[in-house]
């Protein structure tokens, strides 16, 4: 690695006319760094190249990629021969090099692609790499579902002011240079990112970091973007992002921690016509059956109710209400100190939150109801006393 980056640090002196130390290459930084700024020769040595370029948290090839989008978005054209050398060294294919310099045309303009296809010239014909041809690979497809809400984004937001940046963007931009094959998904994000942060456009880095990381990204390799940035684009530009990832990564920790999108759920009936009501809830005989609860974050909850003749609930409230539909028989319902009401199928009854009421068959014919109601903070009823025998025997005032 030594070896490597003092030619970087060589070669990127050679334009200036000045020669490295003869020791540069056990001190990577050269000697005219050591003669003008020593502390920068330090820190190229020990910081630089001695720690952050061996990091494992994203690999050579990864930091290459990202050193050259840096240099060729910034249009540092002086640094790009010695670091697309490196690159290849690092396993970049000359293919991919020359994908990113056309990529980043569109993300840091046409001049800095021109300067950085003259500086890659020079280093593939020293090292007689043939002219590159394009990627007879099948197209990258996109995903469907973000693509139509991206196009939605743009069609929206930029068509009205822009109509032709709208068509260009849908067409060209997305609709072809991201779908070549010549790039890996996942690489062009990556040198995206690093593009962005580095030209200090950190308000387009969350597109472009979960479109990174649903291309395969890790989180960990993606907060080591800014810090390698920091050495290549300045502190400031790479602080700039670190509240923009931090919110992507908040967002996705959020998203993920989300429950699996609900099923469709069918609740057969139960053959022996479900379990028998708690007695203390109930009085005479009632069967419970087909109970559901809803999953987060619904709050509905339901069962068919049967009860046979002269069965009835306790007196009990709901805390956001209930609704009965009365499926068969002939039922009785009544809210405390009203009269007792007679229901019959078909009938819908609506009860109040907190209201005390009872409900149950008509005292010669059994009733079966379907209930339904919403829990606040986890409780769907509140039991109370039960129906007396003379409360009950009370009957409707006037029966149907």
């Amino acid at each position: 690695m030594k070896n490597i980056a003092a030619s970087i640090a060589i070669s990127t002196l050679a334009a200036t006319g000045v020669e490295a130390r003869e020791d540069s290459m056990t001190r990577i930084a050269p000697a005219a760094v050591y003669e003008v700024a020593p502390g920068l020769g330090q820190f190229t040595d020990e910081v630089l190249f001695g720690e952050v370029w061996k990091r494992g948290e994203l690999a050579p090839r990864d930091r290459s990629l990202v050193t050259v989008a840096a240099l060729v978005s910034t249009g540092r054209t002086a640094q790009i021969g010695a670091h697309v050398g490196r690159a290849l060294d690092n396993g970049v294919q000359p293919g991919e090099i020359g994908e990113l310099i056309t990529h980043l045309a569109f993300y840091s303009g046409w001049p800095n692609a021109m300067s950085a296809v003259a500086e890659t010239k020079k280093v593939f014909d020293e090292r007689k790499i043939g002219p590159v041809a394009d990627s007879d690979a099948a197209r990258i497809e996109l995903e469907a579902a973000a693509e139509a809400a991206r196009t939605a984004t743009v069609d929206a937001n930029v068509a009205p002011t822009a109509p032709i940046l709208a068509e260009l963007t849908n067409r060209v931009l997305f609709g072809d240079l991201w779908r070549r094959p010549d790039l890996s998904a996942r690489d062009r994000s990556l040198v995206t990112m690093a593009a962005l942060i580095a030209i200090g456009q950190p308000e387009q880095l969350p597109f472009h970091a979960n479109r990174a990381m649903d291309n395969g990204l890790t989180r960990a390799e993606a907060a080591e973007v800014p810090a390698h940035l920091g050495f290549y684009a300045g502190w400031p530009r790479a602080m700039s992002a670190v509240p923009v990832l931090q919110k992507v990564f908040a967002a996705r920790e959020e998203k993920a921690a989300e429950p699996p999108a609900a099923e469709l759920q069918i609740v057969r009936a139960d053959p022996n016509g479900g379990d028998a009501g708690p007695e203390a809830y109930f009085s005479g005989q009632v069967r419970v059956a087909t109970r559901y609860q809803g999953n987060a974050p619904a709050r509905i909850s339901g069962a068919t109710v049967s009860f046979a003749a002269g069965a009835r609930t306790a007196w009990h409230t709901h805390p956001l209400g209930q609704t009965l539909y009365i499926v068969s028989g002939k039922g009785w319902v009544q809210k405390e100190g009203g009269p007792i009401e007679e229901v019959l199928p078909g009938d819908v009854v609506w009860i109040p939150p907190q209201l005390r009421h009872w409900h149950g068959a008509s005292a010669t014919e059994p009733m079966v109801h379907f209930a339904m109601a919403e829990a606040q903070d986890g409780n769907v009823v509140t039991w109370l006393e039960k129906v007396t025998e003379a409360e009950y025997r009370a009957g409707p005032v006037a029966a149907r």
